[in-house]
């Protein structure tokens, strides 16, 4: 049997019983394109010994339903999806790898080694408030390449729009205070830490206790101690006296090591005054991690204000969420910004984004032939067809009414009356007169012909547009319980096709 690790192959098996560690041609870059499902390669090459591989074909990247019942979802993850595109290849050290298998021949290892997505590729915006059933992401590609970009395409999407979704939550209940990301220990590994933290600041914390994501997203990182750091000297004064002399223009001193009330916040009051007063210097804030936050924080407050430190802030962490969140603020906590960390980062309440992605269109004798996927659960039945997606906007109110699903060669007219249909039941149905809303189109040309088409984006500019399409929404949405439930509906004719390919599915066994 080999394993591989980086560059080098170990055989546990050979024939002189001894272990073995040959080197590889392989890059040391990183590579994920072996991140997928094997079924991706099991399906590419029976497509490739059929024929099929060069056919176009129509895929839909969506998802059915909002987590946590929300009301709607942050797409995030588009930029690491582009780059993981761009970079697809399959190395010296794949191709051995599944050589091993037995199952490929080395005409199919011929056409991976040269492999090279070329496709075009739809996409909504990184940042767009989105619902369910809408497709998010569209990919008009050769039969093979769509097919093997499918898992690491889900993967990245299904993972950042969760956990952006999620501090979108967090950061609401903090009613404007700032939100630290603090979850990397909690995270489901590195990358889960390191992107973990790019969502959520999409999602509107204000910052992030993980470097590496400080580095490369330019996220601002913030960091103070631990109760480790106050036990490793003899007393709390000496670990407060310690540290704000080495930051006196931001310490913050956290103060649950032993007691608040009685030794963590008097130490922090007589640092305050016996340190940094006469440097010149304002104790800029006190951290709690423990106890009963709504009771401790007002007395903390009430206590600093007694001593002169009304500039003196007050965050808290430990297992917070949304829910709890709110629920401190409301019995009148003295909170200036909190620390939330596995709640959010794994998004513990609702771990799991159930985003698919489905066959909707096939090309034959350049016709578009449109595909369904039909089942008992009519959640899952699909929409067919190569299609489009719009989010039309009230004029009145500058609020989005609705989204609505079309053929991707269908017209609308902002200039007439449009009635949009539920998924499924013609007779809920919406109309909208002629000259109040307009149309926006909801997805964007990201690669065309295989090359990449959208620009990059800073994360701040991402998430900044993001603050932006949500001021669209009615503020109902954002409710975390029973939210309005948006409509994302279709076109009649759309809708005609798709009941009629049910009947005929149905009929046909």
């Amino acid at each position: 049997m080999l394993y591989f690790f980086n560059n080098l192959v170990y055989d546990s098996k050979n024939d002189k019983g001894v272990i073995k560690m040959e080197k590889v041609n392989v890059s040391s870059e990183r590579n994920i394109t072996l991140i997928m499902d094997f079924y991706e390669l099991t399906m590419s090459y029976n497509y490739f010994k059929m024929g099929k591989g060069e056919q176009i074909v129509y895929f839909d990247m969506f998802y059915r339903k909002n987590p946590d019942n929300g009301g709607f979802v942050i797409f995030a993850g588009l930029q690491q999806l582009i780059e993981a595109i761009k970079d697809m290849r399959f190395t010296k050290g794949d191709i051995e790898y599944l050589r091993t298998l037995h199952i490929f021949d080395e005409e199919f290892f011929d056409y991976l080694r040269n492999f090279q997505f070329s496709g075009t590729i739809y996409s909504v915006p990184e940042g767009t408030p989105v619902f369910p059933y809408e497709p998010l992401i569209t990919v008009k590609a050769k039969l093979i390449e769509a097919q093997l970009i499918e898992t690491f395409l889900l993967v990245t999407v299904n993972h950042q729009s969760l956990i952006a979704t999620k501090a979108h939550r967090v950061c609401q209940e903090a009613k404007g205070r700032a939100v630290m990301e603090f979850g990397a220990r909690r995270s489901q590994g590195y990358d889960g830490a390191h992107y973990g933290a790019r969502a959520a600041y999409i999602g509107g914390v204000a910052g992030t206790a993980t470097t590496s994501a400080g580095k490369a997203f330019d996220i601002p990182v913030l960091g103070t101690m631990a109760h480790s750091f106050v036990q490793s000297f003899d007393n709390e004064f000496e670990a407060f006296k310690a540290y704000a002399e080495i930051y006196p223009d931001s310490c913050v001193l956290l103060v649950d090591t032993y007691d608040t009330l009685k030794s963590g916040v008097p130490n922090a009051i007589k640092v305050a005054e016996e340190v940094l007063a006469p440097m010149g210097k304002r104790l800029a804030g006190i951290r709690l991690d423990s106890g009963d936050i709504a009771y401790l924080t007002k007395k903390a407050r009430m206590m600093l204000d007694v001593a002169g430190l009304h500039d003196c802030k007050i965050t808290v962490s430990n297992s917070l969420d949304e829910y709890l969140i709110r629920s401190v603020l409301e019995q009148g906590a003295q909170i200036d910004s909190f620390g939330v960390g596995e709640n959010m980062i794994v998004s513990k309440s609702s771990p799991v984004f159930g985003g698919v992605y489905k066959l909707a269109a096939v090309e034959k004798d350049g016709q578009i032939i449109p595909k369904i996927k039909i089942s008992e659960n009519t959640e899952k039945i699909t929409n067919p067809g190569y299609k489009k997606v719009y989010r039309l906007i009230e004029k009145e109110t500058n609020k989005a009414i609705a989204d609505v699903i079309t053929f991707y060669d269908e017209v609308l007219d902002e200039n007439q009356d449009l009635t949009i249909y539920h998924q499924s039941d013609a007779w809920k149905n919406k109309t909208l007169y002629a000259g109040t809303y307009e149309i926006h189109p909801l997805q964007t040309l990201v690669f065309e012909n295989g090359k990449c088409v959208y620009p990059e984006y800073t994360l701040k500019e991402i998430r900044d547009y993001s603050i932006q399409q949500k001021a669209l929404l009615w503020d109902e949405v954002f409710r975390l319980e029973y939210p309005h439930i948006y409509y994302v509906d279709l076109t009649q004719k759309l809708l005609d096709y798709k009941l009629k390919m049910l009947a005929e599915g149905r009929k046909n066994g």
